[in-house]
């Protein structure tokens, strides 16, 4: 598909001005746009435009379906749905579907729990109840999407009947359930969710009881959470249609991007995670941390709530995947999973609207007249380790005894619902917290009155939106929140008081509303304290001043926006993968270049050593993946693959490395090809000696202080090394903390340039986790043609190269040995980046011949007399050392005059999904095996 062009059918919106009347992208076609955007910025910031302008356009009586499940550890939100606000979806969104020129794009939203409960009334009958919860309410009403739910409904249908019934009775509300047995419930969900999960994402650690039962069970629970995983996609897949976009929700559902890639790779798919992501140092004492990790990155866009989650995920992937973290994300192998933060909000007008209700007027002058002469604080929690309902209490506590004046005048509400009544840690935290509200009652209440009214329930929305109305100062205090939509909706309700909302600091709302609230640590009893004495006592000019700003967030920032943004972005995301999929270059086709070989008369087969031959290792070093990468060894499945390919006489082998001589020796002294260590710098064929293809001229005189200046970085930096070879220097940090070795590396940069090498004939070559040094024009390119000649003289070609097969694991200073092989170079381009001399002088001496109709228009051989070639070779042949002057090494061109080569039966390829100037890529070096393998399977000639 092609990204840069636009298809020519319109999406027009009813009633649209001719500006709104736009194009669909490709690959995008849902997001609409006038003008062709240039950058990534450019297009989301039209499609935020274009969303604004439908949001106007709409009418504003239209509701919409779009709601997820109870993800109350997540955010909070305690309205009860309408029954018929969410039942009368359908039809409105029917309606609006018919509507002329109406384009919306499917959204398959799964998440652990469908946003309705089923109960059984009947062999084939439901009873669907509408579940109450924090993306339930924050997301109903978004118009932007046709959408649909997918997820467990929460009961267990073991029989056929049942199962048919309540798919029915769940089709009416465009829900489809996913049905899942007691046994997996148990072991998936209160199990590894709620057991393993949930209290490392915050920060509670794993299971500290009972060790050995922990870890006997850990492996069953995390079976069953894969395959709940795999059968949440089966069911997505079902109904999957190309274009929909899958949006996965919170920890629940981490393996299955993976799963969906599985079914279908270029499926759409977003990851979202309702609650705080650990620091690394913490995530990485989950067992399942890698598989977990690299399930997530299968999806193209993964959303937090707040930059402190992403760069936290980002951290992870880097230091335990060891991959490359970028400011956009995380890239593995050429690919992007893009990571950014996404802060939820609620559906504001809602709130606001519910306050002229007559109910919640009626509600509103209770509560007042309940009240009347004191202050009211706020705190609505579900009653949670996390939510620090006792750190609150105690601080309300401190405030009391240090203020005897606010004893009658101000009384704590606190809301916290019962969850998880019947494990034992929550029951002990319901103990602890009744038993702290009555002594403090008991101590500081009279006849008459109590300080705190504390309530084990839940309150429905109206008296929940009334309550919110009336208080002058809220109070949340959570130990650890993904986002607590409770302070959202705090400020939605205070329009007439503009009370003071008290936030903790490690809320993820403290991120968006942290600029109008009091932020306090809530460990700190004594800072709490205070900042509820300073809330009570603030001016009105200040709280307006306050209100104001976390007023304008709560109504811009709504949940409508939220997702609206994220399916924006995930789509663009798609569209940005496509044109970064364009500079990487295609999988190689084995089959392809074992076809050529085949009728190929005289093959040059090219090897890099490291990552290209040698066995892969572990790269955090675990399992001493450090020391074999330190003494690299020949991949065991390679020996006797090499071996034939290396004894056919129509095949030349040359393994081409950065590594030393004695390197090489050790790993193929045994086979008959040629070694040429150092990028080229010293040659032989392993039945001969070793030859320098270095200038006589060559100043080594840098060499001692560099070696120094690496010595030193070396001790200050754990687990780095450097390498000292004839015509270089590598510093390689791949095994140390990758963040500390990239400052190391910056400072031995500036460091060098500004003192040892600074007047220095050298190049400085930075790798992904290394810095080498070497000598000037030290490259695999610069040396291959010399290579060449030698290997003319020595064998005494009669049939020229007409197959070259050229694989590494290169530095992109090297790869200029892809692009000197390249067969259809144009003749009049000019030498850019990837040109040398050894390029121009053999454009010069190409010949044109024409081409197939099939092909390009013309081809460019390179070829000529072999008698020359030799002739020449001869006149720089001095002993038995080969060391050809400056001179020489700058005009002779004499590999290129061997070759015989056409553009198919070349196949330059980089080992891993990288852009680069290989005309291909291989995965692994295990990918390297299997080509090999198969090369020398093909028939030698005799």
């Amino acid at each position: 598909m092609n990204v840069n062009s636009f298809e020519e059918d319109l999406c027009v919106l009813p009633n649209n001005p001719p500006l709104l009347q736009t194009k669909r992208m490709p690959g995008n076609k849902y997001n609409s746009s006038p003008l062709t955007p240039r950058t990534r910025l450019e297009r989301l910031l039209r499609e935020r435009e274009l969303r604004k302008n439908r949001s106007f356009l709409q009418n504003e009586g239209e509701p919409d379906f779009f709601a997820s499940e109870s993800f109350l550890n997540a955010s909070e939100s305690w309205g009860q749905i309408d029954e018929e606000e969410f039942a009368g979806t359908r039809s409105s969104t029917d309606n609006g579907e018919r509507l002329e020129g109406r384009c919306k794009q499917r959204l398959l939203v799964v998440a652990n729990r469908l946003p309705v409960s089923a109960v059984r009334r009947g062999e084939d009958s439901w009873q669907l109840e509408i579940s109450v919860g924090g993306l339930v309410s924050a997301l109903l009403g978004v118009r932007e999407f046709e959408a649909r739910w997918i997820g467990w409904a929460g009961v267990n249908v073991p029989d056929e009947i049942g199962q048919k019934a309540l798919t029915k009775a769940l089709a009416e509300k465009r829900c489809i359930p996913v049905f899942l047995d007691e046994e997996t419930v148990h072991q998936y969900y209160n199990g590894y969710c709620n057991n393993m999960l949930w209290p490392l994402f915050h920060y509670l650690g794993l299971p500290q009881e009972d060790r050995l039962a922990t870890t006997r069970s850990f492996q069953s629970q995390f079976d069953a959470y894969k395959r709940a995983n795999q059968m949440f996609a089966k069911v997505v897949n079902n109904i999957y249609e190309e274009g929909d976009v899958v949006w996965c929700h919170d920890y629940h559902l981490m393996f299955l991007p993976q799963c969906l890639k599985e079914y279908n790779n270029n499926m759409k798919v977003g990851w979202f995670l309702h609650t705080p992501f650990p620091s690394s140092e913490i995530h990485r004492t989950l067992p399942s941390r890698t598989e977990l990790l690299r399930s997530v990155l299968a999806a193209d866009l993964v959303g937090f709530h707040t930059y402190d989650y992403a760069r936290h995920f980002v951290s992870a992937c880097t230091r335990i995947l060891g991959l490359e973290g970028t400011p956009e994300g995380v890239e593995d192998q050429g690919r992007l999973t893009r990571v950014a933060a996404f802060p939820i909000g609620i559906d504001s007008d809602r709130f606001v609207r519910a306050l002229e209700l007559p109910q919640v007027q009626d509600h509103i002058n209770e509560l007042k007249e309940r009240f009347a002469g004191r202050k009211v604080m706020l705190g609505v929690d579900r009653l949670d380790m996390i939510k620090g309902i006792p750190q609150k209490i105690l601080a309300f506590e401190k405030f009391l005894e240090e203020n005897p004046s606010w004893r009658d005048k101000v009384v704590l509400i606190q809301i916290a619902v019962p969850t998880r009544t019947d494990v034992p840690e929550y029951q002990k935290l319901t103990s602890q917290v009744h038993e702290i509200v009555g002594r403090i009652n008991g101590r500081y209440g009279t006849l008459t009155t109590v300080p705190i009214h504390h309530l084990d329930r839940s309150l429905d929305f109206h008296a929940l939106c009334a309550l919110y109305a009336i208080t002058d100062v809220a109070l949340v205090t959570s130990l650890r929140d993904g986002m607590n939509l409770v302070s959202y909706e705090f400020v939605a309700c205070q329009a007439s008081k503009k009370g003071v909302l008290i936030l903790s600091e490690f809320a993820g709302a403290a991120q968006s509303l942290g600029a109008g609230a009091i932020l306090v640590n809530p460990w700190n009893i004594t800072e709490v304290a205070s900042s509820i004495g300073y809330a009570l006592n603030m001016p009105a000019d200040e709280r307006e001043k306050r209100h104001l700003h976390n007023f304008m967030h709560v109504t811009t920032h709504t949940s409508q926006e939220w997702a609206a943004t994220f399916v924006s972005e995930l789509n663009d995301t798609i569209v940005e993968a496509q044109i970064r999929t364009r500079q990487v270059p295609p999988s190689l086709p084995i089959k392809g270049a074992v076809d050529s070989y085949l009728q190929s008369n005289n093959r040059l087969l090219i090897l890099g050593f490291n990552a290209t031959l040698t066995a892969p290792v572990d790269f955090l070093g675990r399992r001493g993946g450090q020391i074999r990468e330190m003494e690299p060894k020949l991949h065991p499945d390679l020996k006797e693959p090499l071996k034939r390919l290396c004894d056919d006489p129509m095949t030349t082998v040359v393994v081409l490395s950065g590594s030393d001589r004695n390197v090489l020796d050790d790993n193929f002294g045994e086979y008959n090809m040629w070694l040429a260590a150092e990028n080229g710098m010293f040659l032989r064929l392993t039945t001969g000696e070793w030859m320098t293809t270095m200038p006589e001229n060559l100043n080594m005189d840098w060499v001692d202080s560099v070696k120094h200046v690496f010595e030193y970085f070396t001790e200050r930096t754990p687990r780095s090394h450097f390498e000292v070879r004839e015509t270089s220097l590598v510093w390689n940090y791949k095994y140390a903390d990758l963040e500390f070795g990239r400052l190391q590396a910056r400072d031995i940069l500036q460091h060098l340039w500004s003192g040892p090498i600074s007047n220095a004939s050298v190049d400085v070559v930075q790798g992904g986790r290394s810095v080498e040094v070497r000598a000037v024009g030290v490259t695999k390119g610069a040396a291959i043609d010399r290579i060449l000649g030698e290997i003319v003289r020595h064998k005494g070609l009669k049939t020229p190269i007409d197959y070259v097969l050229c694989i590494g694991h290169f530095l992109q200073k090297d790869e200029d040995i892809y692009t000197f092989f390249e067969p259809e170079l144009p003749f009049e381009s000019p030498a850019g980046p990837r040109a040398n001399a050894a390029d121009h002088l053999r454009r010069s001496s190409i010949s044109q011949i024409p081409q197939a109709k099939s092909g390009p228009k013309v081809r460019f051989r390179k070829q000529r007399s072999l008698s020359s070639i030799e002739r020449k070779v001869s006149n720089y042949l001095t002993g038995g050392i080969w060391r050809p002057a400056m001179r020489d090494r700058m005009t002779l061109n004499e590999g290129s005059s061997v070759l015989d080569l056409r553009g198919e039966n070349y196949f330059s390829c980089t080992v891993s999904r990288k852009r680069s100037n290989a005309r291909y890529f291989l995965g692994s070096s295990g990918d390297v095996v299997t080509l090999l393998n198969e090369l020398a399977e093909c028939p030698q000639s005799n």
